[in-house]
């Protein structure tokens, strides 16, 4: 009887294979850290939704741990992902987008700026949208920001986690303690639709881990002018602490760590907002200073914009009945 172990199961065969199998575990090690750190699930919180212990999975985040497909379907179920999302490559940038930026990087300096006008002016329609969304983390000016900007403008403010409370009929704790992460994001899911079908004109702060469910990303990108407001880890953790909340983070003994470890994990997440507002080392006054003026600039040139649309339709149908009268 053949005793000897089979392919791809216990000792390596060959250096070859090794190294192959090394390079896979460490691949499916990087893909499991960045898809809980854009969740932004600490190692002790997956290990809760898992069933799986936090030593095992730092074993395999590491790309140390020889895990069975059963083990890793139970991580999947625990980030709310598919193994094919596991298992497939880094996505890479949309052809269009690369040759979008080869273009760019052939225009001289001198008519950069001719060039930024005319795309703000073609794409910033988006501005004229009569939702507004706020996302980012925690301790970024979300609330503070979007109660005033909807003062000012006299629509509502709305906090969609408190909707979602309302929805569920129990506070957000015991919705994670009930339904886990995945229970959360699909009752997100819904209040979201139902609160940009129910408003005519909002401001409406988001929960920064709404970026890791793509239906709930593409909806809110699709229906609403996206604001990312952003800043330091340093700050995110001292505004959050000042308030109050020591909640999650604030009690993990390397809250700082993971803290940069879910920004730097959603960070080209954040980046498909329509606009980005640096709030680090800035007072409220100065970071609405800044958000107004440019949602002003931008809804003034999508103004113009289509009045000159409009004005080129006149000339062009003018030109056609000339012509038809020679």
């Amino acid at each position: 009887m053949n005793n000897q172990p089979l392919p791809g199961i216990g000792p390596a065969q060959s250096g070859h294979v090794s190294t192959k199998e090394n390079d896979f575990l460490t691949h499916i090690g990087k893909r499991v850290r960045g898809f809980r750190s854009r969740r932004g699930m600490t190692r002790k919180q997956f290990s809760q939704e898992s069933g799986i212990s936090e030593r095992h999975i730092a074993q395999v985040e590491s790309g140390d741990g020889n895990i069975s497909i059963a083990l890793l379907r139970r991580m999947t179920i625990a980030l709310g992902i598919s193994l094919e999302e596991l298992f497939s490559p880094e996505s890479q940038e949309p052809e269009q987008k690369i040759l979008i930026q080869k273009f760019l990087e052939r225009i001289p300096a001198d008519r950069l700026e001719e060039v930024t006008e005319k795309l703000e002016r073609d794409f910033v329609e988006v501005a004229r949208r009569p939702h507004l969304a706020l996302i980012g983390l925690r301790g970024a000016g979300k609330t503070t920001l979007g109660a005033k900007l909807a003062g000012d403008f006299k629509i509502p403010f709305i906090e969609l986690d408190r909707e979602i409370e309302i929805d569920a009929g129990i506070p957000l704790a015991e919705i994670f303690s009930l339904y886990g992460q995945t229970g959360y994001r699909r009752i997100e899911n819904g209040t979201l639709k139902r609160v940009v079908k129910e408003q005519e004109r909002a401001v409406i702060s988001v929960g920064g881990g709404v970026v890791s469910e793509a239906e709930s990303y593409d909806f809110l990108l699709s229906h609403c002018f996206t604001v990312w407001v952003k800043a330091r880890p340093e700050e995110h953790m001292a505004r959050v602490m000042a308030q109050g909340d020591f909640r999650a983070m604030a009690q993990n003994n390397q809250a700082m760590d993971d803290l940069r470890r879910i920004l730097e994990a959603r960070e080209p997440l954040y980046q498909k907002a329509h606009m980005c507002l640096d709030t680090s080392g800035k007072s409220v006054e100065e970071s609405y200073g800044k958000l107004k003026r440019t949602l002003q600039a931008n809804l003034k040139a999508t103004k113009s914009n289509g009045e000159q649309a409009k004005s080129n339709v006149i000339v062009a149908r003018s030109r056609t009945e000339a012509a038809k009268l020679k």
